[in-house]
């Protein structure tokens, strides 16, 4: 029996590749690739084993700014790639996929496929070490993203452009690939008689706990609406990202719930649920993002989305008052506005989340994701027996 072909996929965070690239995990395997995931250390590895995955812990240290360090990680990496000979290498985030392709290049890995998913701390963030290293990031990037069979997927239009403009890598290797994808038998719209136009509006926003997720701005939005003796309840979903230099301290956030400002609901594992609960999802977020998950979900259920006209999250909300509403960033008063509108129009923020549901049902339907991702392996050259006919990538 010939020994199955071997795809690699690479990221920063074992928490990433459980509650991301899972799905795609399944349909390699189902295809019968042997699946190989690597990432540092972390309490959703062994999850990933669980489900009879291959987990392999890398030595990463996602702050490490030393050089040393870095290249010692990259011929680990490379050793590893040598020693399973996988036909490719998937790495995701900037830092996975920068240093799984300079590896791959070193092992010989036949393809390269390097995922985007934002544009990280480093070209968002206006800090002098962010400003000081961009250039330096760039050139790297470039520097790994050239060569045959070696391509590069961003998720919204405003990366491509980047990208191409800054000639990080040539445009013929530029793939647009929406996101992760959301499954749409999870999330689903919650049955009308779960809402009521007399209860408190309940306004949710899910992200990381970093300043450039617009999380000041939800705090202010709230202190404006709360002051006016409006009754909205403003919760938040996520954990502090102790590895992102703009990480917001978990003492920062209670303070902000013991002012009765949030409720503070730490990590949600089942966001399902969570959404079944809510009127309102926001993200003011000022970030490059790729294409914001939360914002996707809350839209499968039909949730009205308020959110920034910033890459990424105009990707989602595209028209203006039709599929959500755009605020511009940084502004904690118009995020107010647009929350005041809907908590004293609740129809028009059925009309939104219905609009919003449409949108997603077309573009962002896991399996339509999937099918994209896989189509772009088969266009370099990765063939499995038991892969099915896909469509195309999405045209640039």
């Amino acid at each position: 029996m010939m020994p199955r072909q071997k795809v690699i996929l690479l990221s920063n965070t074992d928490w990433y590749l459980f509650n991301f690239r899972l799905p795609l995990a399944k349909a390699l395997r189902e295809r019968g690739f042997e699946v190989i995931l690597v990432s540092p250390d972390g309490s959703y590895g062994p999850k990933l084993r669980e489900l009879g995955f291959r987990w392999e812990v890398m030595p990463m240290e996602r702050r490490s700014l030393n050089p040393w360090r870095e290249l010692r990680l990259v011929m680990w990496l490379a050793r590893f790639f040598k020693r399973e000979k996988p036909i490719l290498v998937h790495g995701f985030t900037i830092k996975g996929a920068v240093y799984s392709s300079f590896a791959a290049r070193l092992a010989g890995v036949p393809i390269r496929v390097n995922a985007i998913d934002g544009m990280g701390y480093v070209f968002t963030s206006q800090q002098a070490r962010a400003r000081m290293l961009r250039p330096l990031v760039r050139n790297i990037m470039k520097a790994a993203f050239n060569g045959k069979r070696s391509v590069v997927m961003l998720q919204n239009a405003d990366d491509i452009a980047l990208f191409s403009k800054s000639r990080i890598a040539a445009d013929d290797s530029l793939r647009l690939i929406k996101g992760t994808g959301v499954n749409l038998t999870r999330y689903k719209p919650r049955e009308p008689s779960a809402s009521s136009s007399a209860a408190p509006l309940r306004i949710l926003l899910a992200a990381r706990l970093i300043r450039e997720k617009g999380i000041g701005e939800y705090v202010e939005a709230s202190r404006l609406l709360k002051s006016e003796g409006r009754s909205v309840t403003f919760l938040l979903a996520g954990s502090p990202d102790d590895g992102n230099p703009a990480a917001i301290r978990s003492s920062q956030i209670e303070a902000w719930a013991r002012e009765g400002l949030l409720v503070w609901l730490g990590h949600v594992g089942d966001m399902p649920a969570l959404l079944s609960e809510v009127d309102v999802v926001v993200l003011p977020s000022y970030y490059r993002e790729g294409l914001p998950t939360t914002l996707i979900e809350g839209a499968a259920c039909a949730l009205p989305l308020i959110t920034t006209d910033a890459p990424g999250c105009r990707e989602v909300v595209s028209r203006n008052g039709e599929d959500g509403i755009l605020i511009p960033v940084r502004d904690s008063k118009a995020l107010a506005d647009a929350i005041r509108l809907l908590d004293d129009d609740r129809a028009l923020g059925a009309k939104l989340g219905l609009a919003a549901r449409e949108k997603v049902l077309r573009e962002f339907d896991e399996s339509i994701v999937l099918a994209r991702i896989l189509a772009v392996y088969h266009e370099l050259g990765v063939a499995s027996p038991q892969t099915p006919a896909v469509p195309a990538p999405v045209p640039l």
